[in-house]
């Protein structure tokens, strides 16, 4: 499983990973195992002075091996350059699940996406207290069983059940979650969602994102259709626990600006509750 997981290290460019400004441990509201966690993060800043938009990245089931890491550091790069503080996190590594392990046990990852989603209010409670930070423009963006993360984030009820008393993200961003985490198709959302997956996704098939409406706040999905799982990661294309994953460089580039710009989009927006007005889809798209 490991040598699997770290094959995106034999296609990574000498730069391995683009500077971040500091490490942080932040303290985890939710326990694992009847022991305290202390998360792990990776802060990245925008030159100059201001309170920036900040973003939290949230892994998927590999947590931070090899390829995995480095796509969330090249994300992390390309928001920081855009003017976007970053908050990497790491939620596996501390838990003892950093190996990969949980990849191939539904039960682990079906346990970990209530306690991640508690650990990205976390995230977004630290990057409020930064005195650089704009607390009105936080974003979310994760990867596989971190996008499912990022779409229990978006849920209608999702700041009140996890205790952020000024609310919640202004928009979250899933790369090729399960669009089946929320329970049905048609969803209720506080914060806007936007979905970019891959048509040749077998591990989280595309289907049901395709058939997402939503109350209370927009969706939008892209689907593409050279993708499989894991499009942006740097690994050749192979099985991992017989699904299909590997680099796309165009969905890879695409998403990254798709994603860009959903957040200045909605950074842009005042915060209108919305509650139960129907918003069609904004746009289900799908490209080569």
């Amino acid at each position: 499983m490991s040598a699997l997981l770290l094959l995106g290290t034999t296609l990574l460019p000498a730069r391995w990973a683009e500077a971040r400004d500091a490490t942080v441990r932040i303290a985890a509201t939710a326990p694992h195992s009847g022991r305290d966690v202390q998360l792990f993060g990776e802060v990245y800043r925008p030159a100059g002075e201001g309170r920036f938009p900040a973003v939290v990245l949230k892994h998927g089931c590999g947590g931070w091996m090899g390829g995995a890491r480095h796509a969330l550091q090249q994300h992390a790069a390309f928001l920081r350059d855009n003017g976007f503080v970053v908050l990497n996190l790491d939620g596996f590594g501390p838990r003892g699940l950093g190996d990969g392990s949980a990849c191939a046990s539904v039960a682990t990852l079906t346990e970990a996406l209530r306690y991640r989603t508690q650990d990205a209010f976390d995230a977004l409670r630290y990057l409020r207290s930064l005195d650089y930070v704009d607390s009105e423009q936080i974003f979310l963006m994760g990867q596989s069983n971190g996008g499912s993360v990022a779409m229990l984030a978006a849920a209608a009820g999702a700041a009140r059940t996890f205790r952020a008393a000024e609310g919640g993200f202004r928009a979250v961003v899933a790369f090729y979650p399960w669009c089946g985490t929320l329970g049905s198709t048609r969803l209720s959302l506080e914060a806007p969602l936007l979905v970019l997956t891959g048509a040749r996704d077998d591990w989280t098939p595309p289907d049901d994102c395709r058939r997402f409406t939503s109350s209370g706040a927009p969706v939008r999905v892209t689907v593409y259709g050279n993708a499989a799982h894991s499009f942006d990661l740097l690994s050749p294309p192979h099985r991992f626990l017989g699904k299909l994953v590997g680099y796309d460089a165009d969905a890879t580039q695409d998403s990254r600006q798709q994603m860009l710009a959903f957040f200045r989009e909605h950074g842009a927006r005042a915060r209108v509750a919305r509650a139960g007005a129907s918003n069609p889809i904004t746009r289900v798209s799908d490209r080569r």
